[in-house]
């Protein structure tokens, strides 16, 4: 019997401040006791999107108050916490640095040893949080920021099958929402809108269907619907209402067409790999999304796979899936000390070649 662990986690690297406690058991058996998310939205509404400097400064007012809710919650004391993990990249790097200095003051004031978490690995690893979905898994991480499908071999082996070369889906519906007049975040909106849509109205592009393998691309589809959005008030000297839910419906029926397709070819190079449950995985708050885990649901079934998506609370950014990332990495690796730092690029499979390039702070993913 392995010994207990309390941890508390910290998440900083968009614009949600989140902290939460996790207590895994002498029998490996893992429960969160508590999870606190504040999301910065109105902050950010009269901007169109997320200003770093403005999120960064956020976290930094409220990160303390989150951990106090999260340990009240919890009805723990920061005594009683064993470890101390904090996401330390990617992300804005103002709120980056603002969860790690966070996390080291802790570490430091109680003794508890640090963990370095990769934002990308706590979305990778939620599918076992949830549904304790047994190795290697198929994963597709679908986000404001990344899209990627990762072969999950363990909790610090991950293979990247393919990725956007350019926006992620999330970003391209912010971007339409923003192009159609609809409000932020993109993504719910769009969607609401979508349901009052016919999707065939307008012919939109499929981009990268026409080639091999399980790479994606969205910055052409969101082109072609600044295009239409421009044909159409051309014509009818506005946007009328019907018409900007037919190309949101059309928008989003391209975006699951893509991640369908891509998926059907990432499960070939999957299946390579004989595991013996094979599950297909979906992660990330565009995983919010009901048409697209229809799709995905659909797809799972086309080839024997299960099929699971965390619940909404956890699609999204959270403390509780890199407490959890970190409780997954403990036997795999030590602690982090107090040079620990933030790194705004941190590509989670680091033997590919960077999707999106690389500068002097390394590849972005």
């Amino acid at each position: 019997m392995s010994k207990s662990v309390t941890i508390l986690g910290l998440e900083s690297s968009c614009d949600d401040t989140a902290a939460a406690i996790l207590h895994r058991d002498g029998m490996g058996q893992t429960a969160i006791l508590s999870s606190v998310v504040k999301g910065q939205a109105s902050l950010h509404a009269d901007f169109g999107g997320v200003v770093p400097e403005i999120a960064a400064r956020a976290h930094a007012e409220i990160l303390d108050l989150c951990v106090e809710e999260a340990l009240a919650e919890a009805e723990t004391s920061i005594a009683q916490i064993d470890a101390i993990a904090v996401t330390s990249g990617p992300g804005l790097i103002g709120g980056v640095v603002s969860g790690v200095m966070c996390a080291k003051g802790l570490s430091a004031a109680t003794g508890a040893p640090l963990y370095g978490i990769n934002h990308l690995a706590g979305h990778a690893l939620t599918p076992r949080l949830t549904d304790g979905v047994p190795y290697p898994y198929l994963l597709l991480l679908v986000s404001g920021g990344h899209c990627q499908f990762l072969l999950v071999r363990s909790a610090d082996q991950f293979q990247r099958l393919g990725g956007t070369i350019d926006d992620a889906p999330g970003e391209a519906f912010d971007k339409v929402a923003r192009l159609l007049g609809l409000p932020q975040p993109g993504g719910p909106a769009v969607e609401k809108a979508a349901k009052l849509g016919n999707h065939m109205r307008f012919n939109l592009p499929r981009p990268l269907l026409d080639r091999t393998g399980c790479d994606m691309s969205f910055s052409g589809l969101k082109t072609a619907v600044l295009r239409t959005r421009d044909r159409i008030i051309e014509e009818h000297g506005g946007l009328p209402i019907q018409l900007r839910a037919d190309l949101c419906a059309g928008f989003q029926a391209a975006v699951v067409d893509v991640l369908a397709e891509k998926t059907r070819r990432a499960f070939s190079d999957y299946l390579q790999a004989e595991p013996s449950a094979p599950t297909l995985c979906v992660a990330g708050g565009v995983a919010a999304n009901q048409a697209i885990r229809n799709a995905l649901e659909t797809v799972s079934r086309e080839f024997g796979a299960e099929f699971t998506a965390p619940p909404l609370a956890l699609c999204t950014d959270n403390a509780a899936m890199i407490a959890y990332a970190a409780l997954e990495q403990m036997p795999l690796r030590p602690a982090d000390d107090f040079s620990l730092s933030a790194r705004p690029r941190w590509p989670l499979d680091k033997s590919s070649p960077a999707m999106l390039g690389g500068g002097k702070k390394g590849a972005k993913a």
